[in-house]
């Protein structure tokens, strides 16, 4: 069984288990499952991976900067926006490593980038969290002062 996850706190608002687990369904992968894991303090990552045999999860609110010191390995929007919303594990020898991404920067260019138009000069981002990192990347990819 693969097991994946979303770890934030609170998660009453979330419907990742329900989206994936359709998903799952629907590309018949019925050894795959994702649930939901409220995790107040992050220093307790490393236990619930391993209790949880998990494969990779998401990451949201609070936990998408604080994770940086636990992941090995970032990608380079995950680096340049200094948050990780997405986690790969792999087991290598018996060591987990955590590889860190940022889906965000890409998601928020793909939507963004079909409705600029020439007289759109700059951006206001409001809030300064992991999600707001993300379109600070993605503004500055798109030469968008912000």
């Amino acid at each position: 069984m693969k097991k994946f996850g979303l770890i934030g706190f609170p998660l009453s608002h979330s419907f990742s288990k329900a989206y994936f687990t359709a998903k799952f369904e629907k590309l018949g992968l019925s050894n795959y499952s994702y649930e939901l894991y409220e995790l107040k303090d992050i220093a307790l990552l490393s236990e619930l991976i391993q209790t949880e045999n998990l494969s990779g999860f998401n990451v949201t609110i609070p936990h998408k900067i604080n994770i940086l010191p636990f992941i090995n390995n970032l990608n380079k929007d995950a680096l340049e926006a200094g948050a990780v919303n997405c986690v790969k594990v792999e087991n290598v020898k018996g060591k987990l490593i955590l590889n860190g991404y940022n889906t965000d920067v890409y998601g928020f260019t793909e939507s963004l980038s079909p409705l600029l138009k020439p007289e759109y000069k700059k951006a206001l981002i409001l809030g300064n969290g992991g999600a707001s990192k993300a379109v600070q990347v993605a503004l500055k990819n798109l030469d968008i002062p912000y």
